[in-house]
């Protein structure tokens, strides 16, 4: 059975990739074939599919990352992941749901820091070569105002 603790490491291993600038670890959290999006509460609840950031591969998500490393042009940040305990909607053996609140403080290379995003991940995870791994992370953020500085994945 894949459990709340499972999860909770899953979790903090994911951030720590972000939060510790080692990027291009990020897509192997996910699946080949995943799903990850990044969007805002109003879109969900209205059905809209459409996100800010909108992936359905692992090769999307390390072309993201090559973008970020090589062709994008954006002021230095960092970020600084708070998760809470993920509320595990449905688990077995092989795959979970879940969904996990979030608040990420964006750290500026001025040392400048705010609130950047907050909101809820909705996650299906999949055990995949005895290793927990993201099919889909669709980021909810509770704002539907968005900084267009959105450059590192949430």
């Amino acid at each position: 059975m894949i459990d709340l603790l499972a999860l909770c490491a899953f979790n903090a291993a994911y951030a720590h990739a972000i939060d510790s600038d080692a990027l291009e670890r990020w897509p192997a959290f996910f699946t080949e074939d995943c799903h990850y999006r990044i969007t805002h509460a109003e879109n969900e609840r209205e059905g809209l599919p459409a996100g800010i950031v909108y992936a359905d591969s692992r090769a999307m998500l390390e072309d993201r990352i090559a973008a970020l490393r090589v062709a994008n042009i954006y002021e230095r940040q960092s970020y600084r992941h708070l998760l809470g305990i993920p509320l595990v909607e449905r688990a077995d053996a092989e795959s979970a749901e879940a969904s996990t609140p979030f608040m990420v403080a964006r750290i500026m290379a001025s040392g400048q820091t705010e609130l950047f995003a907050t909101g809820v991940y909705r996650d299906r995870f999949v055990r995949h070569d005895g290793e927990l791994r993201l099919a889909s992370r669709v980021a909810v953020c509770d704002s539907t105002s968005t900084d267009t500085l959105l450059a590192l994945p949430l």
